[in-house]
């Protein structure tokens, strides 16, 4: 199936919460969330009660749209999830935290993770010195993720890096913001992930 191209505002109000697809629009008052807090469509404000497969199926919808995983990209972490040693729940958001994508959106360089994987996509990155643009590889401790030279006066980012005081770096990372370097100084934990996800729900959807 293509990758949606809609509306993202409709995606937070269908999952119920913020997924932070817009960026700086999320803290406006323009969020669509904040604005009609109920699902899109003409039977939305009067939907009743869901059952535990709907539950489940939200929650798996609600955490690939907030990353912005394809149907198979995110059935297939789960299954490299599954195969770690530990909680699968838990194996699968460190997996999608240690993309790419999501560490340029999570040291303050994008306003999204939609915009971090474009600028990925364009070259405008190098880890460890190598231009990377593959939004889906996966960082290890150790790694420094660097804005190339020349792609450091791109507005939108300067623009995302002055904004970055309306959330914060986690701790795994470290910006070094004069460089326009990110290290990873650890693997993601659970603790680190705040995003209201209950992730054995996702796990629960694919045990069937």
């Amino acid at each position: 199936m293509a990758r949606y191209t809609g509306a993202s505002c409709r995606q937070c109000r269908r999952e119920g919460t913020k997924l932070f697809l817009k960026g700086d629009r999320c803290f406006s008052e323009k969020c669509g969330v904040e604005r009609r807090a109920y699902p899109p469509g003409q039977h939305g404000q009067g939907r009743g009660r869901t059952s535990d497969y709907g539950l489940q199926l939200r929650e798996k919808q609600k955490v690939k749209r907030m990353y912005g995983l394809a149907e198979d990209q995110f059935r297939g972490t789960m299954e490299a999830a599954s195969r770690l040693k530990g909680r699968a729940g838990e194996n699968l958001l460190v997996l999608l935290e240690r993309r790419l994508d999501n560490v340029v959106f999570r040291l303050g360089f994008a306003t999204s993770r939609a915009e971090a994987r474009q600028l990925v996509r364009h070259g405008h990155f190098t880890v460890n010195g190598r231009k990377t643009d593959v939004p889906s590889f996966r960082v290890k401790p150790g790694m420094r993720i660097t804005l190339r030279e020349k792609s450091r006066e791109i507005s939108r980012v300067t623009e995302a890096l002055e904004a970055l005081e309306r959330r914060s770096v986690p701790g795994w990372l470290e910006l070094e913001k004069e460089a326009f370097t990110g290290v990873v100084k650890a693997m993601p934990t659970r603790e680190d992930i705040t995003m209201p996800i209950q992730e054995q729900l996702i796990v629960e959807l694919y045990s069937r």
